[in-house]
């Protein structure tokens, strides 16, 4: 009985491991003519685990399992929700780019699957063993994603230059995990939790630097400064549905997982971490408002902007509060809509069959586009944090959490950066409604990459209408992390 709870707790897992294999095999039998009914069955397989999340199917099982390595509470159901949603976003607006550049590959959607799976997996794990093998899943298969367009050099360097500096946060992790469990005994978080209580007195310098080391390697995969070297170029050189993918989903596993890691068994440690954190904030969001400045790509100027939101959720996090926690989760939310929209807006850009990446090139979209002009300008108003878009919202909370924390200076900070930042989100506007066009552009093809672009349009318009049932969630959610 004990078994058949483990396995019910991670149903939604083993749904998208088995599917993989089954896919996989089709894929090998049929070829890359296949590509088509497998990237359909992927979004069937991510609704489908995703109605098995929202309808608790596994509901009465333990929200531990596999002796402890394995949670499942809310806060990881909320989270793997968003997961879900932002690849099954990208996977869906990548068919029509792939089969148009002859990057027909049928290991795409299951490479975003088996990616899926990871990032689920490091949402829910437990222990310090487990996160690692759900955070080296993800990490190998988008190595390869990024390097898909194999016949194409920024692609294959792109690809090149995160496996390399993936290879060195793995590193990093693995010697910190390596130093807490020669310090603490134990790699599970509950132990963890019970070694570093305050009550049994004081804990160790060298649990401390490994937790850093942790945390190093962590914040890698956010690509929080001075982690983020490797953002700019591989957003650029990856095909522009990867870099979608990228933007979105990975980050809100990485994100969700330091916030489980340490608000849960590093929570004793808050005053060494919490310098740590306000140090990784304050330097992502200077650096992202600045760096951006001067970008003439498209995407380079977006890694920069993914650069600098990073920033602005570890503020939430940096409150270490149950306020802060929701913070994070509910900017999270907004930035993964944010961030697929805009991406679909990059995706619809072409002038005569070409894709349009440099920020000059944008110029006259007002005219030729209209709609999809009117749709940009909603993604980076509310990227800018202009009322009363969702983007205000997101850092009206994660700042609060930090003033009510008393870290006035960092919420400041926040909001200087945000005022630099807004410069480079408003260029972009300035070049589409106010630069003469040099040629048209092309109307947007795919019903389902324009539904993408009306429908996360629309929520961040839309925001204010409906933003009370989100934040009641996205508390829920927090609130269940400590209950679980």
């Amino acid at each position: 009985m004990q078994a058949f709870g483990n396995y019910l707790s991670a149903l939604p897992e083993i749904t998208l491991a088995l599917s993989g294999l089954i896919l996989l095999l089709v894929g090998v039998f049929c070829g890359d003519r296949a590509i088509r009914p497998l990237t359909y069955m992927t979004l069937i397989i991510y609704a489908g685990v995703s109605w098995l999340l929202i309808s608790n199917a596994f509901e009465g099982s333990e929200p531990l399992a596999f002796h402890g390595l394995f949670v499942a509470d809310g806060f990881a159901t909320y989270a793997k929700l968003l997961i879900l949603t932002g690849a099954g976003a990208t996977a869906a607006m990548s068919l029509s780019y792939l089969e148009r550049e002859g990057v027909t590959r049928f290991e795409y959607p299951l490479l975003l699957l088996f990616a899926t799976l990871g990032m689920m997996m490091m949402v829910s794990a437990n222990n310090l063993i487990s996160l690692y093998i759900g955070l080296e899943l993800q990490s190998l298969s988008l190595y390869v994603l990024a390097s898909i367009k194999r016949d194409d050099t920024k692609a294959t360097e792109a690809g090149l230059k995160y496996f390399v500096l993936g290879a060195l946060s793995s590193g990093l992790l693995l010697y910190g995990c390596s130093l807490v469990y020669g310090y603490a005994g134990t790699t599970g978080f509950a132990d963890l939790a019970k070694v570093l209580d305050p009550k049994l007195g004081a804990s160790s310098v060298g649990l401390v630097v490994g937790l850093m080391f942790v945390l190093a390697g962590l914040a890698f995969k956010i690509s929080a400064v001075p982690f983020h070297m490797w953002t700019p170029d591989v957003y650029e050189g990856s095909p522009t549905p990867v870099t979608a993918f990228f933007a979105a989903a990975p980050k809100i596993a990485a994100m969700i997982l330091i916030v489980r890691l340490v608000m849960g068994p590093f929570g004793p440690l808050m005053d060494e971490w919490r310098q740590v954190i306000v140090f990784l904030s304050i330097a992502s969001m200077v650096l992202g408002s600045f760096a951006a400045i001067v970008q003439t790509n498209i995407k380079r100027l977006m890694a920069y902007s993914s650069i600098g939101h990073m920033g602005y959720a570890l503020v939430g996090l940096a409150a270490g509060s149950g306020a802060g926690v929701q913070g994070v989760i509910f900017y999270m939310t907004i930035y993964m809509v944010m961030s697929v929209g805009t991406f679909a807006c990059i995706l619809a850009m072409r002038r005569q069959g070409r894709m349009v990446e440099q920020i000059s090139d944008l110029a006259g979209l007002s005219r030729t586009q209209p709609l999809l002009a009117l749709v940009l300008a909603i993604f980076m108003f509310s990227m800018a944090g202009i009322p009363p878009l969702a983007g205000f919202f997101g850092k009206f909370y994660v700042f609060m959490a930090a003033v009510e924390a008393g870290l006035i200076g960092l919420a400041v900070i926040g909001v200087l950066a945000s005022v630099v930042g807004a410069f480079y989100y408003l260029r972009i506007i300035k070049v589409m409604y106010f630069d003469e066009a040099v040629e048209p552009f092309d109307r947007p093809t795919g019903g389902i990459l324009v539904a993408i672009l009306w429908g996360s349009g629309g929520f961040i318009l839309l925001f204010a209408a409906f933003a009370d049932q989100i934040l009641a969630v996205t508390t829920a959610a927090a609130q269940a992390m400590y209950l679980g």
